[in-house]
């Protein structure tokens, strides 16, 4: 149904306890391989790797380092470094969840 030239959904994602600051760009120094760089991301993300850097015991430039050279041994690097990022995130809050929504088509 519509409502004023709007599709009315189900679930809202602005939920009464939404935190908008998630959704805030933050830039951090990192150094990837030996090499500093800057990286901007929303602080939601960094949260989330805060998350996967604990769960692997080890810091986030160090997860962001093993990422960084992985993708350069197995695919030859990637053109959006921070693209790539987000998209670990998404994939490791998704794998979290029943069933394997990476799989649908």
């Amino acid at each position: 149904m519509e409502i004023g030239g709007f599709h009315k959904i189900n679930t809202d994602p602005f939920t009464r306890d939404f935190d908008m600051s998630l959704a805030r760009p933050l830039s951090r120094s990192v150094r990837l391989n030996g090499f500093s760089t800057c990286l901007r991301l929303e602080e939601v993300y960094w949260n989330i790797l805060a998350e996967i850097a604990r769960i692997n015991t080890c810091s986030v430039s160090a997860l962001l380092s093993y990422v960084d050279r992985e993708v350069h041994l197995r695919y030859g690097g990637v053109k959006n470094f921070s693209g790539l990022v987000r998209v670990v995130c998404v994939v490791h809050i998704l794998k979290g969840r029943v069933g394997d929504p990476l799989r649908q088509g």
